[in-house]
C-alpha cells in the first residue's frame, strides 16, 4: 500500500507542497523572530541616547526632563512565536512611555508596513490548521469510492477478511506519511528556531498531530457512507470551508454586534478631559484628590503660588489616567469576555480550537497582548513613583544614574492545562471515529 501510494501524482505533489510551505513557514518565522530580536537592541540603544541627549539638554530642571524622556518595556517573544505569529505582527512588542498620562500612550502601535500586514504571515500553524486537511481531504476522500467505482471492491470484500481493517490500513498509509512529513518539520523548527525541548514544545506538537487524527477521523466517517467520490470531495470541502470561514465569521459577527467596546474611544476621551480639566480646577482639590490616592506625598503640601509647578502638574496628570480608569477596566473585561466566549465556542469547532490553542502556547494571542497592557500599567506605575520624590524635592539631573535605566523585559511564561488544551480535538476525534465504525459495521 505504501508503494502504490507513493507512485500516484496525488502523493508526490501533495507531500512536497506540504514540505516546501512548512519549510517556507519557517523561514518566514526565524525572520519575524530576528525582527523582533533587532527591534529589542535598537530600543536599547535608542533609549540610552534618547535619556543622554534629553539630559544634556534639561539637567537642570528634572521635572521638564521627565517630561520628555521616555521609558520602553519589551514583550520578549517565546521561541515558539515563530511557528504561530498570531497576533504578535499587529500588537506592538515594546512599549515607550513617559511619566505622564498613561492611557493614550498603551495604546500607540509600531510603525509597520501596512501592505505586509494586509498579506499576513504564512506561519506554521496556517500550515498546520488550513492546508494540512485539504492534504488529508485529498488524499483520502475517495478511498473506499474509487475501489468501487473502478470495480475492485468486490474482489477486496472476498479476499479480505475485514473491510473495516483495509480502510484502516489504507488511511493509515496516508496518515503515517503525513506525520513524517510533520514531525520532520518540527524537527526542523527546533534547530532553525532555537526551540527548547520541553512542555510547551510537546503541546504544540500534539495539538497538531491531534488535529490531523481529527481530520482522519472526520474523513473516515464520509468514506463509510460508500456515496461516490464526488459526493464526498464536495461533503468534506463543504465542511471545511464552514469550519475555517462560515463559523468564525459568523462568531465574530455576533461578538461585535451583541458585545462592542465603546469605552475603546470613550476612555481616551475621558483621560484628555479629566487632564485638561484640571487646568481650570482649583490647584488645592487636584492635590488633595492626588493625596488621596499617595498619601506618603501628603508632606509636601499644598503650593500656595499662582504660577507653574511640578508637583501639582504631575498630580494632574496622574488624575487624567483616573478618570478614565473605569472606562479603561470596562474596555479590558469586555475584551477578556470576548475572549473567553471564543474559548468556549471553539470546544465545539475543532479549527477555532486548534487556532487559539496555538497562539496560547506561542504567546501570540489577545491574553499575552492583554497581560502586556496589564504590566505597561505596572512599569509606568513604578517609574512615575520612583522619580516622583525626586522632581517634588527639586532635585537635579545628577542625583539620578541614569546609566542603570534600561528597557525591561516581560518574558511569556506558558501555563499549560492538558485537558483544556487537547480534549476537544480528543473528543472530536473519538465521536467522528465512532460515527464511522458505526456506519462501517452496517454497510461493509
Amino acid at each position: 500500500m505504501f508503494r502504490q501510494f507513493l507512485r500516484t501524482k496525488t502523493c508526490i505533489i501533495g507531500l512536497s507542497l506540504l514540505l516546501v510551505l512548512g519549510t517556507i513557514s519557517l523561514l518566514i518565522g526565524k525572520q519575524f523572530l530576528t525582527e523582533q530580536q533587532e527591534v529589542a537592541h535598537q530600543v536599547v540603544e535608542k533609549q540610552a541616547d534618547h535619556i543622554a541627549r534629553n539630559v544634556e539638554y534639561h539637567s537642570d530642571d528634572l521635572g521638564l526632563l521627565l517630561y520628555y524622556l521616555e521609558f520602553a518595556l519589551i514583550n520578549d517573544p517565546s521561541p515558539l512565536a515563530g511557528l504561530s505569529i498570531g497576533q504578535r505582527d499587529i500588537n506592538p512588542s515594546v512599549q515607550s512611555v513617559t511619566i505622564r498620562t498613561l492611557e493614550a500612550q498603551k495604546y500607540d502601535t509600531d510603525l509597520l508596513n501596512p501592505v505586509k500586514l494586509l498579506y499576513g504571515n504564512l506561519d506554521l500553524s496556517f500550515i498546520l490548521i488550513y492546508v494540512l486537511p485539504l492534504l488529508i481531504i485529498a488524499f483520502t476522500y475517495n478511498l473506499l469510492s474509487e475501489e468501487e467505482e473502478s470495480g475492485t471492491w468486490r474482489m477486496i470484500r472476498v479476499m479480505t477478511r475485514s473491510k473495516i481493517k483495509f480502510l484502516l490500513a489504507k488511511l493509515s498509509v496516508r496518515f503515517v506519511l503525513l506525520f513524517t512529513v510533520v514531525l520532520t518539520l518540527f524537527i526542523l523548527a527546533v534547530g532553525l528556531l532555537d526551540i527548547p525541548v520541553g512542555q510547551p514544545l510537546l503541546a504544540f506538537f500534539s495539538v497538531a498531530i491531534l488535529y490531523m487524527v481529527f481530520w482522519f477521523a472526520l474523513s473516515f466517517w464520509i468514506i463509510s457512507l460508500q456515496r461516490n467520490s464526488n459526493f464526498n470531495a464536495l461533503t468534506l470541502l463543504s465542511i471545511w470551508l464552514t469550519l475555517m470561514i462560515l463559523v468564525p465569521a459568523a462568531l465574530n459577527n455576533y461578538l461585535t454586534v451583541n458585545h462592542p467596546i465603546p469605552e475603546a474611544l470613550t476612555a481616551t476621551i475621558q483621560q484628555r478631559d479629566g487632564y485638561h480639566e484640571k487646568w481650570d480646577t482649583n490647584k488645592e482639590e487636584t492635590l488633595e484628590a492626588f493625596y488621596t490616592a499617595y498619601p506618603q506625598y501628603k508632606k509636601y503640601g499644598y503650593p500656595t503660588e499662582d504660577g507653574f509647578n511640578w508637583l501639582w502638574y504631575y498630580a494632574m496628570q496622574h488624575l487624567g489616567d483616573v478618570e478614565s480608569h473605569e472606562q479603561s477596566v470596562a474596555m479590558r473585561d469586555k475584551i477578556l469576555k470576548r475572549e473567553h466566549i471564543s474559548e468556549l465556542w471553539s470546544r465545539f469547532v475543532p479549527t477555532m480550537h486548534a487556532q487559539l490553542a496555538l497562539n496560547r502556547l506561542a504567546g501570540t494571542g489577545l491574553i499575552n497582548h492583554i497581560h502586556f497592557l496589564q504590566e505597561t500599567s505596572d512599569f509606568h506605575e513604578r517609574t512615575r513613583l520612583y522619580f516622583y520624590p525626586q522632581i517634588f524635592d527639586q532635585a537635579g539631573a545628577e542625583a539620578v544614574n541614569w546609566a542603570s535605566f534600561k528597557p525591561e523585559h516581560m518574558t511569556t511564561v506558558t501555563e499549560i492545562n492538558w485537558w483544556s488544551t487537547l480534549g476537544s480535538l480528543v473528543i472530536g476525534a473519538l465521536v467522528f471515529t465512532g460515527l464511522a465504525f458505526v456506519q462501517s459495521r452496517s454497510v461493509l
